[in-house]
Order: C-alpha cells, then sequence, then structure tokens
C-alpha cells in the first residue's frame, strides 16, 4: 500500500504525516528515520482505529515544509494541499467519529492512571513553556485546545467538561455554520491557515502525541502492568 506523506522540518528535525491516514505521524532526527518509523505507525494506527494492517507500506513524501518553528517539540502550522478541498459529508462524518474516538480514547487511558499528579519523567522547557509531566497536566494540555483549534474557522467553543464533551459541543457548533463543509481556508491566529479539515487531523494527530506521551510516563512511573495500551503503542 502506498503512504502518501506530507514532509514538516527545520534543519534536521522532522514530521513526517500519513496525508491517506489522518493523525498518524512518525518524528525523527531526519527525514530518513522519520520514514523508517512510518510503517510500524501505520500498523499500530490501523489496529487503534479496527483496520487490518498490511505487510508491506511504500512511503512516498507528496508535499515538503521547511518551517522556523520548534519540529523537534511538536510544533507545527503546514496546511496539506490536500485539506484545502471541501470535504463530502461521509467523510467528515468518519473523520468527526475518528476525532471523537480518540478523545474518548484519551480521557479512558487518563482516567486509568492510579496517580494523575505523580511522574517519573524529568522537568524540561520549550518554547511554549515547561512540558506536561504528569497524566494531569497532560490531559488539560490536550483538552484545552479544543477552543482554540475550533475558533481557528470560526465555530464558537470552550474547554468545559471533558475531553470528549467539549469536543462534540464544537462539533455541534461547526456544523451550525451554513455550508461547513465547504469553508474555504482561513488565516486565523499567527498566520497560520486553517480548514475544517486541517482541524480534524490536527485533534487526532495532538491526540496522538500526548497520548503516546501519557503512555511512556505511565509505565515508567506505575509499571507495564499499570496502564493500559489503549492506542496500542506497544503492539
Amino acid at each position: 500500500m502506498k503512504i502518501n506523506c506530507v514532509w514538516e522540518h527545520n534543519g534536521n528535525d522532522s514530521i513526517l504525516y500519513a496525508n491517506n491516514f489522518v493523525g498518524a505521524f512518525t518524528r525523527g532526527t531526519s527525514k530518513e528515520e522519520a520514514i523508517r518509523k512510518m510503517p510500524e505507525e501505520i500498523r499500530r494506527f490501523q489496529l487503534w482505529r479496527n483496520g487490518t494492517p498490511l505487510d508491506e507500506y511504500d512511503i512516498e513524501i507528496v508535499q515538503e515544509k521547511a518551517s522556523d518553528l520548534q519540529i523537534k517539540d511538536a510544533d507545527s502550522d503546514v496546511l496539506f494541499i490536500s485539506e484545502e478541498k471541501p470535504l463530502h459529508v461521509e467523510e467528515y462524518q468518519y473523520l468527526k467519529a475518528l476525532a471523537l474516538k480518540s478523545a474518548g480514547d484519551f480521557h479512558a487511558l487518563y482516567s486509568a492512571f492510579p496517580d494523575k499528579h505523580k511522574s517519573a519523567i524529568p522537568y524540561r522547557k520549550t518554547f511554549y513553556g515547561p512540558v506536561p509531566r504528569t497524566a494531569e497536566e497532560m490531559y488539560q494540555h490536550t483538552k484545552n485546545v479544543n477552543e482554540y483549534y475550533f475558533s481557528e474557522i470560526g465555530a464558537q467553543a470552550d474547554n468545559e467538561g471533558t475531553i470528549v464533551s467539549c469536543r462534540a459541543r464544537g462539533f455541534e457548533t461547526l456544523e451550525a455554520i451554513e455550508e461547513y463543509l465547504s469553508l474555504e481556508a482561513v488565516t486565523g491566529s499567527c498566520d497560520e491557515l486553517w480548514t475544517v479539515r486541517k482541524v480534524l487531523r490536527r485533534f487526532i494527530w495532538h491526540d496522538r502525541i500526548h497520548a503516546k506521551a501519557m503512555y511512556r510516563m505511565g509505565i515508567r512511573t506505575f509499571g507495564a502492568d499499570a496502564i493500559p495500551d489503549i492506542f496500542g503503542f506497544a503492539r
């Protein structure tokens, strides 16, 4: 199977996004490292979304974005060429369901932690401040992009309640916008371009980044038997 990828990079630091598996990604200190990781990422991603992995994947880079952002800290502003297209309702419903499944699984992972304020990983600071260390910090950080992402495309949203409930309300306000599936790309904060497709991808991608960090922190802090592998990172 051919995996069309978008490569975003800053110097040697790279993020590779699977264009046809929305939300799947790899990172590396080089393009080659990110490419090597992609088949395993796709296999795990397909298992997570109840798909059937294949034996071989052909990785092809279809778009490149050189960025001034801190790619190594998962900062990103790329808009895929494919994300400029309008959405068909069936595709929107599929991606919305995947974004809500991702939120639900993230909440379940967070809820499984025996102590949400304990962490064995060291303090680290990035361009946006301290890296979330505990399950509580990771959960709040991931949940609280809800208002930001939806507002970039003109949908009113908030960060109240669980990650699932505030995301679901955000989709309701988006769907109240006339012809929301055909909204053109808009320039949001920091001069970043956004579309409905990009918001859907960013939710799943952002969940996956922090779910992986939370899971790894959890097994390091509490042991592998204490934290469920809901996203299949260890399969």
